[in-house]
């Protein structure tokens, strides 16, 4: 049996499981179903002397079937100005932008809800070694379906502590660079606290990548973490650091700087935005976002 397959079937039996085992009707004041639009642009010449510029639209839906489980579904529609960079590769696990943008929304209650924490970090692509093209290149990305449960609750001394596995299906196509044409799996755990006015979080997590005949792909630890102090009801500006090791033989390792702004509007819709500064060769020289989302 491939490791594909048995990730798939872990993947399948632990969410089922978790489903079985969560008392029925059991809700928190969270939301049922969350779901957000985001837009990031990032530009850089990855090492390979051409400057790429790359668009990512993602559009995401989060589920919870009860306080401690949760999905998420996220596609994204992605553009870049030339093949020197993969699209699909990038920076946490899971892959996706819009999902490192919402990392940080349990922070704020009724904006985000505790699936807001699941996403997979991103930020930017990597170089991919192969022939560029000045062509410029879009369609829908690379799917990813995500699942989490929180093992241990937030408490008065106690991070809450949520791990999730996650799944990247490749329905970006590949002739086009938009992505690996490759199956990644993975896992990760998430630690978040509030003190006071502060909020940190930390995660931590792991990548499988396919075997691709195109891209030398490598599987990669993932590390994003982040503070930030309240003002107010409505306001929480962050300091992140997103780092990954190199997914592709090759590039470097990933290191991304991000100062993060969310703000609330009104009691179940917020607005995230950010600017990033990419510190090593494969990470972008500069970024920027804009996420919305709405709680029902």
């Amino acid at each position: 049996m491939t490791r594909l397959k048995t990730f798939r079937i872990m993947f399948v039996v632990l969410m089922q499981a978790l489903c079985l085992l969560t008392p029925g009707g059991v809700r928190a004041e969270g939301p049922l179903v969350s779901t957000g639009v985001g837009f990031e642009f990032a530009s850089g010449s990855y090492g390979l002397g051409t400057k790429t510029d790359s668009i990512y639209v993602p559009f995401t839906l989060a589920v919870y079937p009860s306080e401690r489980l949760g999905f998420l579904l996220e596609i994204p529609y992605v553009y870049q100005s030339s093949s020197a960079v993969n699209t699909g590769i990038l920076l946490g696990p899971g892959g996706g932008q819009m999902t490192g943008m919402r990392k940080e929304a349990a922070a704020m209650p009724g904006a985000g809800g505790t699936m807001s924490g699941t996403g997979s970090g991103s930020g930017g692509g990597t170089s991919s070694g192969s022939t560029v093209s000045k062509k410029s290149r879009q369609g829908v990305g690379d799917l990813t379906l995500k699942g989490g449960y929180v093992l241990v609750p937030e408490g008065e001394f106690v991070p809450r502590v949520r791990p999730y596995l996650f799944v990247k299906f490749p329905t970006a196509d590949r002739e086009q660079m938009l992505g690996t044409g490759e199956f990644d799996e993975g896992f990760a755990v998430e630690f978040s606290k509030q003190y006071g006015n502060w909020y940190s979080f930390a995660e931590g997590g792991y990548t499988f990548q396919g075997t691709s005949a195109v891209l030398p792909l490598k599987d990669y630890f993932s590390f994003n973490a982040g503070t930030g102090y309240q003002l107010g009801e409505r306001f929480l500006p962050m300091m992140l650091i997103k780092a990954a090791g190199a997914p592709i033989e090759g590039a470097s390792d990933l290191l991304e700087l991000r100062l993060k702004l969310k703000m609330l509007v009104g009691a179940k819709s917020g607005i995230d935005g950010y600017i990033a500064k990419g510190i090593t060769r494969s990470s972008p020289d500069y970024g920027v976002g804009l996420a919305i989302y709405h709680d029902f």
